[in-house]
């Protein structure tokens, strides 16, 4: 199925960014239940409903062009979002094959890869890009081979080491996260950068997902979703740029708290890498307004139920402590 990509739209300043009726239907509505606890909640990565945002390993949808420009700002502005440790040379190389491989078979409208043996050509008809390079050399690509895919894919990736019983934040390219940093979190452990997250350690829930997590084998992709909320729809929700956004959380209201707050979830994708045997770790984030949602009767009920029920700790985490209140009000509209 081909895929139409909008002209860039905003995810800053005038917030211009704005979803189809058909992107809102196969937004990942991340809740089964009217009640939320941490799980686990991995599953295969199989293909599945044709136009979803499961049926490929890399989604690639209307707002291709809106976040690949988002990405180059926030590289330009802070070249730190973009690191990769000496030891992990070789997992770039493998995650660039691998994106670039799926691009090209799921999405051939827009991409085409050509390779005779070590030179390969790369072609992306959506960026205009028609690049040859030499694979495993640096210095035929115009950046690094992981922030060279990832200027050109939509979500953030990281590259896990995995060595001593544990994973290792080690290299990553991350321009879109959810209040944390790749520059505080590069080197750590997994059990380390999980640390702040309430509750989900006393029930046991990273120490499972990283058994799962280290089992994970090359051609067996595992995925799950993770959510939060976001006020404006806005990407680069970093520490690094708190004093932009931190003061969002004080002007939303009973009246305005479906247009301004929006529903973040990212899809998370943990694959194997061949070659270097590390884990790829990918974040692709949609975010879709509280009003968009509430366009589906059902997910609205059900969002009013989960915001209005949430433990405060897992509220307090996730910073809608705030403005809790006042979206509970907006939503309560939609279920009476």
């Amino acid at each position: 199925m081909s895929v139409l990509i909008k002209p860039a739209q905003s995810f800053r300043n005038d917030f211009s960014f704005t979803n189809s009726a058909k992107a809102i239907a196969r937004f990942p509505f991340p809740f089964p239940e009217d009640r939320y606890q941490y799980s686990v909640n991995i599953e295969p990565a199989a293909p599945r409903e044709p136009g979803s945002v499961f049926e490929h390993l890399f989604d690639i949808d209307e707002h291709y062009r809106s976040e690949v420009a988002e990405r180059a700002l926030v590289l330009e502005n802070d070249p730190r979002r973009a690191i990769v440790m000496p030891h992990m040379q070789s997992a770039s190389w493998d995650a660039l094959e691998l994106i670039m491989e799926h691009l090209a078979a799921d999405y051939p409208d827009w991409f085409a890869l050509e390779r005779d043996e070590d030179r390969w050509q790369w072609t992306n008809r959506a960026l205009g890009i028609e690049q040859t390079f030499r694979f495993g050399d640096e210095s035929t690509l115009p950046y690094a081979p992981l922030e060279y895919i990832a200027r050109q894919t939509q979500g953030d990736f990281a590259l896990l080491d995995q060595r001593d019983g544990d994973l290792f934040m080690d290299a990553g390219v991350i321009t879109s996260p959810a209040d944390w940093s790749l520059a505080f979190d590069a080197g750590m452990s997994f059990k380390q950068w999980h640390a702040p997250v309430p509750l989900a350690h006393q029930m046991g829930v990273f120490e499972r997902a990283l058994k799962y997590l280290l089992a994970i084998k090359a051609g067996a992709p595992v995925r799950r979703l993770n959510w939060t909320l976001t006020v404006h729809p806005r990407l680069d929700t970093s520490p690094e740029t708190y004093h932009e956004w931190g003061r969002d959380r004080g002007i939303v209201t009973a009246h305005n708290a479906g247009e301004l707050v929006h529903l973040r979830v990212e899809l998370q994708t943990m694959a194997r890498l061949p070659r270097s045997h590390a884990l790829m770790f990918s974040i692709r984030t949609y975010l879709c307004s509280v009003a968009d949602i509430c366009t589906n009767a059902a997910w609205a009920q059900r969002l009013h139920r989960v915001l209005r029920d949430l433990p405060a700790p897992i509220a307090d985490y996730k910073g809608m402590t705030r403005y809790r209140p006042a979206l509970v009000e907006w939503l309560s509209q939609f279920d009476r």
